[in-house]
């Protein structure tokens, strides 16, 4: 471990992302890791309305929801350390060979100002230093819209993204195969708009991936054809895979 690592370590200790315990390494503690909602065998893929699918190792309830409640809205960036190499382990497991480059969903600029950071930036930014590249800026969101959050009826989140996003300038996107990470899915709207606006621009394949997917009764699951996978936890080295 390089002293100033060391250093941080000492002063800003890590801690689990979910009851902020005081950890010897990043990760997980070890309550937290028998409790989460874990998503199971068959149940961590989601075919949202526009075809797309999106991974994700959660869902969204309980410790999990207020972990990423804390990572939007509460100045809980460090989370996103080990939030994004959960992510990476999720991906994969269940896209591993279905995508060459890693982009995000963008905040609008109000959002960012006020928030001082990306929270799908910074997942994404972890998630790739598993893998040893670097995510690509791909998306803008030029104008801020309401937020999703306040929203219940999928019409209207559909709705309130129609639009939104756009291709960042200068960005290459021909024949890429893309992974898009966000924090959360829940209807897929704001992932679906997003992909479809990768696809017009040249993507030939995007898939997603997020840190908790909204649960939905059995009967309203779509199932995939690619089978669901267990989830581990980080090993000591920080260990997550790669594609």
């Amino acid at each position: 471990m390089k002293l100033t690592e060391g250093l941080f370590n000492l002063l800003f200790p890590p801690k689990c992302p979910f009851c902020r315990t005081i950890l010897d390494v990043p990760g997980v503690c070890e309550t937290c890791s028998k409790t989460l909602p874990w998503t199971q065998e068959g149940e961590a893929l989601r075919t949202g309305p526009g075809g797309f699918v999106c991974a994700a190792p959660f869902f969204y309830e309980g410790a999990v929801r207020e972990c990423l409640l804390r990572l939007k809205f509460n100045g809980g960036a460090p989370a996103a350390e080990t939030l994004g190499k959960l992510i990476a382990q999720c991906a994969a497991e269940q896209l591993s060979g279905r995508f060459d480059t890693v982009t995000w969903v963008p905040v609008g600029p109000k959002r960012l100002r006020r928030r001082g950071y990306d929270q799908a930036r910074l997942l994404a930014e972890s998630a790739c230093r598993c893998w040893g590249v670097k995510p690509q800026r791909l998306l803008i969101k030029p104008v801020d819209n309401p937020a999703q959050s306040g929203l219940n009826d999928a019409a209207a989140r559909r709705a309130n993204v129609l639009g939104i996003y756009e291709r960042a300038p200068g960005a290459d996107l021909a024949g890429r195969r893309i992974l898009l990470i966000d924090d959360i899915c829940t209807t897929g709207a704001t992932l679906t708009a997003c992909a479809g606006v990768l696809l017009d621009a040249g993507a030939v394949d995007v898939v997603c991936a997020a840190v908790a997917l909204t649960r939905v009764p059995a009967a309203e699951h779509t199932p995939t054809e690619i089978p669901g996978a267990a989830y581990f936890l980080l090993d000591e080295a920080g260990t997550c895979g790669n594609f």
